[in-house]
């Protein structure tokens, strides 16, 4: 959608974004007491997504996987929101809650409609296009560099989520009080600027 806007419209609107400081890890009632590693062999923290998991490529969702979550976890749930949208809040680009504690990785492409879950355990979300699944990343041309945050919780319960395909706020309302982990990988992507895809960085398993 975003791709149809003229650069000089993005450029123009440069100035705005939602902000690394309104993403959901950094709210006071989802604060995490440790951290936990996450990476992706496609791309290291702080670098270029490939194409592949734009609307520029294929769209699928990026492979992410993590490190041992802290004793206590009862499931894992992942918020990918892109800080630098030009809208109020960061633009949600996918949702997955009850993941098991034990499943270490999410494979390429899975973030996808799903119903009512996958029977592997998890299920996906609404995006801010209202959409369940993975919202490929769409900057507007010459708007600049984006920040695509993925943002995964370890909880002590199984909380519940009303609705059938739930969004941000739902998940938000939910978890809150009951995050003991977090792990966050960064991801960037622009239009019309030089950004060369560098090498998987040092935090990322080639």
């Amino acid at each position: 959608m975003l791709e149809h806007l003229p650069a000089w419209l993005g450029k123009a609107m440069s100035g705005w974004r939602a902000g690394v400081d309104s993403i959901a890890v950094v709210r006071p009632e989802l604060a995490p007491a440790a951290a936990m590693a996450l990476h992706s062999p496609a791309f290291g923290d702080m670098a270029r997504l490939p194409e592949r998991f734009t609307a520029d490529g294929a769209g699928v969702s990026p492979p992410l996987f993590w490190g041992e979550p802290p004793e206590g976890t009862a499931m894992l749930a992942l918020i990918v929101e892109d800080a630098d949208a030009p809208t109020p809040q960061p633009l949600v680009h996918a949702i997955v809650w009850g993941l098991p504690a034990g499943s270490g990785e999410l494979a390429e492409g899975a973030i996808m409609a799903d119903g009512t879950g996958a029977p592997e355990g998890g299920d996906v979300g609404r995006n801010s296009y209202l959409g369940e699944g993975w919202l490929p990343p769409d900057p507007p041309r010459g708007h600049g560099e984006h920040r695509y945050v993925f943002q995964l919780f370890a909880l002590d319960a199984v909380v519940e989520i009303g609705g059938q395909t739930p969004g941000r706020g739902a998940l938000v309302a939910a978890m809150a009080g009951h995050v003991l982990a977090a792990g966050i990988l960064t991801g960037t992507y622009s239009r019309e600027e030089v950004a060369p895809v560098g090498p998987v960085g040092a935090g990322a398993v080639a």
